[in-house]
C-alpha cells in the first residue's frame, strides 16, 4: 500500500482496522465488502471468522472479546436489523465494544430499491438503541475514524458503528 490518497477504499479500511489493533473479525458477505474480506482472510494478525447472519456475529464478537481479542464485524446495514436483539440484550447489558463496519446500503446511489427502507431507517436504529455511529466523508477519514470508532467502543463498553455508504466505495 503506498500513500494515503492512493489507497483504494478498501485498504484504506484495512489500514485502519490495522491502526487500531483489531485482531478479530467477523463478516457477512456484502458486494461492496468483496475486496476488503479477502485482505482480513489473509492477515496472519486476524482471524476472520465468516458467519451466516449478523445477531451470530455479535455473539462469536462477544466470546472473542471475553477471550481477550479486540473484535470488530464486517457487515452490510441490512443487517443491523437483525442483531437488534444481541446488541441490546448481550453487548448493551454486559458492557461489551463491537466496531461494526457497515456497508450502508440503501442511500444515494443505490440500485436496488429494496435496500432504501433500512437505508433511510439504519441511524435511526442506531440512535434509539444509542450506538454511537461515525461517518467518514473520505478515505483518509475512514482510516481515522475506525481507530476512533474503536477507542469509542472501548471507552464506553458498547458497540459502535461506521457507516460506509456507497458513494464511499466508488471513490477512486
Amino acid at each position: 500500500m503506498s500513500g494515503q490518497n492512493e489507497l483504494t477504499p478498501p485498504e484504506a479500511v484495512y489500514l485502519g482496522i490495522k491502526n487500531a489493533g483489531i485482531d478479530f473479525i467477523v463478516s457477512v458477505p456484502c458486494i461492496n465488502l468483496r475486496e476488503l474480506i479477502p485482505m482480513i482472510g489473509a492477515d496472519p494478525d486476524i482471524i476472520h471468522v465468516p458467519v451466516t447472519r449478523e445477531e451470530e456475529g455479535v455473539g462469536v464478537c462477544a466470546g472473542a472479546f471475553m477471550g481477550g481479542k479486540r473484535p470488530a464485524m464486517l457487515m452490510q446495514n441490512s443487517g443491523l436489523g437483525n442483531s437488534i436483539n444481541s446488541l441490546a440484550s448481550l453487548n448493551r447489558l454486559y458492557g461489551i465494544p463491537l466496531l461494526m463496519i457497515m456497508s450502508h446500503r440503501g442511500v444515494e446511489g443505490e440500485p436496488i430499491c429494496a435496500q432504501i427502507p433500512m437505508g433511510q431507517l439504519t441511524v435511526p436504529l442506531l440512535d434509539t438503541l444509542c450506538i454511537p455511529y461515525f461517518l467518514p466523508d473520505s478515505k483518509q477519514e475512514a482510516t481515522e475514524m475506525i481507530f476512533k470508532a474503536v477507542e469509542t467502543a472501548f471507552d464506553k463498553k458498547k458497540p459502535v458503528a461506521l457507516l460506509l455508504p456507497i458513494s464511499f466505495w466508488r471513490q477512486s
